[in-house]
């Protein structure tokens, strides 16, 4: 009886360690599962929902364009002087595009062009457009125009980098995957600018508006879409110095053709 007790009592401790071992290595399982599903979630989450994009890129915006405010402040002064000494008031150009969100809002930029061009021409700039005014054309070859929509950064309705603000009349057009574009803030730079920086050049000075319509619109629109897909500090990052470079460069061979009548 002894030793058939003693059988059964092993015969239990045996089945407790079993048990035990079997529930531990569930344990491990699940976790395993459940690490390996959270790292599927985040590979998977689109860059444009992530916490980068939400909430850390804004408050950079705020504190960037907070700062270039109030270092660049004169020029707004000495630009808008030159602008209404030329060609008198209003000293901003204002004009709906596509927001965040879809939401549509005025972009801001010092007005290069003369009054009512908008009336006068169509919506994409010509090479040599004459509705661009002498004032005008330095601003726009240094991207001087520009600067006042970091005072829209600031508010919230655009940020330091994102996609370009497009006319309401192409945003009404985007296809399913183009609607993430505006899921991203529209930017001052982005993939697409710094391919499109000489975008008058490339448009000619004939039926400006066909050639953007059908040979840089959907290029544009792909370029927007990676960015959304990409969106992160290191690619805004990147796109800040790759702007800059660029930005300089392009002021400075129109300066230098200017000085010495290239």
């Amino acid at each position: 009886m002894k030793h058939k007790k003693a059988h059964a009592d092993k015969g239990k401790e045996q089945s407790f360690f079993t048990g035990s071992g079997s529930r531990l290595k569930k344990r491990k399982d699940i976790k395993k599962e459940i690490k390996r599903d959270i790292k599927k979630e985040i590979k998977e989450k689109p860059a444009y929902r992530g916490f980068y994009n939400l909430y850390a890129k804004r408050a950079l915006d705020i504190a960037v364009s907070g700062s270039v405010i109030i270092l660049t402040w004169p020029l707004y002064l000495v630009i808008g002087i030159a602008i209404a000494s030329e060609d008198g008031l209003p000293v901003f150009y204002r004009a709906e595009r596509g927001g965040y969100l879809g939401k549509p809002f005025k972009i801001c930029k010092f007005r290069t062009m003369v009054k009512n061009a908008d009336q006068i021409g169509g919506g994409t700039t010509a090479h040599h457009d004459p509705r661009i005014t002498h004032v005008g054309r330095v601003l726009r070859k240094t991207k001087l125009d520009e600067i006042p929509q970091f005072l829209q950064v600031f508010t919230g309705q655009m940020s330091i980098i994102g996609p370009r603000p497009e006319l309401l009349q192409y945003t009404d057009q985007y296809t399913e995957e183009e609607q993430i574009i505006l899921k991203v803030r529209p930017g001052i730079s982005d993939y697409s600018s710094l391919k499109f920086i000489n975008l008058d050049e490339i448009v000619g000075s004939e039926d400006a508006d066909e050639v953007y319509e059908q040979k840089v619109l959907h290029e544009k629109n792909r370029l927007r879409v990676q960015y959304a897909k990409d969106v992160s500090f290191v690619t805004d990052c990147r796109i800040f110095a790759m702007t800059a470079v660029k930005v300089v460069n392009k002021a400075g061979n129109y300066l230098l053709l200017k000085r010495y009548k290239l």
